[in-house]
């Protein structure tokens, strides 16, 4: 009997790692997108699996998305691939669009054109059509600028993003919506607020200050951690059980559906940053210093979302603690850094 198939766009990425993790465990197959010059180092501990298989996909190039999911023919895609650095975002806007607007387009549009044209002569002969379900990672980023009456923010909510990277967010969102309500191809779209756990390397508030902090408990930096704006307030969920969660999404929520997902422990990153001190063997030297190169143009600083949509449908709720959290990612700095 044909094992679940799975389909992970950006498979080197942080939280792209952690799903194949999990998907891995319950027995299925996992097929990784990945280009030529991409970081492969978080998928390193899983390339001896036989369930694990990397397939070349480039989503700025339709043809290349068409023939990736031709051969592999998956049950479930999960479209994490994007370009997510908010920073860069403002740096390379064309390339933030171009990848998270246009490369969505590529995949759905390659699911329309092999769905219809039935092209897959491998569900035929096992008796069904092909018809997979697409999770669409968006993020809380779509929302932006948040009043404080508005919050906990739901999925009604308007969007107001701040930066380049939200409104590639908005367009990746939109695109996902379209292609169900016109053609019918089963997309599910998530808005996941912060969350983070060990593998992220992507220079967020909380990843930048671990690495500052497993840095000067080594000697390799000047006992100071340089920081931005301290006062956003976020909720905080750790990739394990947000990976928990999109598994639970496409196999118990409607195509067609938005959710929005977080944690429940609420604090500003400034607290997060004091705890994250706290756990440090150098606390009683480290000072903190603001670096007006880290203050976003337009900062998000209210980012409390509303998840009992998704906790309703699908009985999921976070279980790893913030303290656990903060701690994995840590240690996981102290063993990557001066490697």
């Amino acid at each position: 009997m044909r094992k679940t198939t799975n389909l992970i766009t950006g498979i080197g990425g942080f939280v792209a790692s952690h799903l194949a993790d999990y998907l891995l465990e319950q027995g299925e197959v996992v097929y990784g997108t990945c280009r030529w010059i991409e970081d492969q180092s978080r998928i390193n501990h899983l390339k001896a699996n036989p369930n694990f298989h990397l397939v070349p996909m480039d989503l700025n190039d339709l043809s290349s998305c068409i023939k990736a999911i031709e051969e592999v023919v998956p049950d479930y895609i999960f479209h994490l691939a994007a370009q997510s650095y908010v920073n860069d975002s403002f740096r390379y806007p064309e390339e933030t669009l171009r990848t998270n607007i246009i490369g969505t387009y590529n995949l759905l549009e390659a699911v329309r054109l092999l769905r219809d044209s039935q092209i897959s002569q491998l569900n035929s002969d096992e008796g069904y059509d092909w018809d997979p379900v697409i999770h669409v990672c968006s993020s809380s980023e779509v929302y932006g600028i948040v009043k404080s009456e508005e919050l906990p923010i739901k999925e009604s909510q308007p969007f107001r993003p701040a930066n380049p990277y939200g409104v590639s967010k908005v367009g990746e969102d939109m695109l996902a919506l379209m292609y169900w309500q016109n053609f019918g191809i089963k997309t599910i779209r998530t808005r996941m607020f912060t969350h983070t756990g060990p593998r992220r390397t992507m220079m967020s508030a909380e990843s930048h200050f671990a690495k500052q902090i497993a840095k000067i408990e080594k000697g390799l930096q000047e006992p100071i951690v340089y920081h931005g704006n301290l006062n956003s307030l976020r909720t905080w969920a750790d990739v394990r059980d947000a990976v928990k969660a999109y598994y639970l999404l496409v196999h118990k929520c409607p195509p067609g559906e938005v959710y929005n997902i977080g944690g429940n422990t609420q604090k500003t990153v400034g607290e997060m940053l004091d705890y994250l001190i706290s756990l440090s063997s150098a606390k009683d030297k480290i000072i903190k210093k603001m670096d007006p190169v880290l203050l976003r143009p337009n900062d998000v600083t209210l980012q409390v979302p509303d998840s009992s949509k998704f906790m309703n449908e699908t009985g999921w709720k976070p279980e790893i603690p913030f303290e656990k959290t903060m701690e994995d990612l840590l240690n996981w700095w102290r063993e990557y850094v001066g490697r």
